[in-house]
């Protein structure tokens, strides 16, 4: 896979991008990650990317022209299969929408700052707008590390262990069962005798019985889908 994001701020990424999985994956080649500067793209000596907005306003919108220049120029190089902005009006993050972009072989990632970007940018180039939650951040740069790890985690062979990801929260719909590790027994707190039992079949009954437990006490909505 291949991932192009563009951003006014691309050294925001250096440290999330250079660690754990994420380095790992590029590492093995499983996916590529290339950062633009927009600002690149911007004309004038001061490399101006943002303006006032039209029929006033508080705050500055970015403008389209130095955006829509970076992403004809790249996508003259690659075909993407989704050209993605991420937004807070966008539809929201879940576990099925990362599932769905894992098998892309290429995409684009737009993050806006400011109030935003230019409306024209978003009718015309803009394949699929994304949301992380309901709230407002401060520029795109963040909700696109969050979209990148949640997608390029479940790339077949990124992760040493391939199961691992299929037990995730959410996926199924279900939320992940209760874990431990060493030691058995902490200051009299004992973990379930039934993880340390062999029994295969049992353990997965129990695991399967405490994440459809767990999603009805604390996420029933999810059930419900």
């Amino acid at each position: 896979m291949r991932v192009d994001i563009l951003t006014l701020f691309p050294e925001m990424f250096e440290g999330p991008f250079s660690l754990s999985i994420l380095k790992r994956a590029q590492t093995k080649g499983h996916v590529e990650i290339h950062l633009h500067n927009i600002r690149d793209w911007a004309a004038g000596k001061h490399k101006n990317v943002d303006d006032y907005p039209f029929g006033g306003g508080a705050g500055m919108v970015m403008m389209v022209e130095p955006v829509v220049k970076c992403i004809e120029e790249l996508q003259s190089k690659t075909f993407y299969n989704e050209v993605i902005y991420l937004s807070p009006d966008g539809e929201l993050l879940n576990q099925k929408v990362a599932n769905q972009l894992s098998t892309c072989q290429n995409l684009l990632i737009l993050c806006g700052h400011y109030k935003g970007i230019d409306e024209r940018i978003r009718t015309n180039f803009i394949t699929r707008e994304i949301s992380i939650g309901d709230y407002v951040l401060s520029g795109g740069e963040l909700a696109a590390m969050v979209l990148t790890d949640a997608i390029v985690r479940i790339i077949p062979g990124v992760l040493n262990d391939e199961t691992s990801a299929l037990s995730d929260s959410y996926q199924d719909n279900l939320l992940s069962p209760p874990v431990y590790t060493r030691p058995y027994d902490f200051r009299g707190l004992k973990a379930p005798d039934i993880l340390l039992s062999g029994n295969d079949k049992e353990i997965a009954k129990w695991k399967y019985e405490q994440a459809v437990e767990r999603t009805r006490e604390r996420r029933p909505g999810l059930m419900e889908e």
